[in-house]
């Protein structure tokens, strides 16, 4: 991954994650999923969110705001 990338949301959960990084893509924040899941069970690991280390207090204030 490129350098400046901080994650901002983790979650075993991988809707809830999509939907994290939709939002923020809607807001023109570059968001990306990183899937540390077991590809055989999806009970094991999460999904991270990451996105620039710039956007870090819009999105925060953005997931607030949105109760995410």
């Amino acid at each position: 991954m490129e350098k400046n990338w901080i994650k901002i949301f983790t979650s075993p959960d991988f809707y809830q994650s999509e939907i994290i990084k939709q939002v923020l893509c809607e807001h023109q924040i570059n968001a990306v999923l990183l899937n540390k899941q077991a590809s055989s069970h999806r009970n094991f690991g999460n999904v991270e969110v990451y996105i620039h280390q710039e956007n870090f207090s819009n999105a925060i204030e953005l997931m607030i705001l949105n109760q995410l």
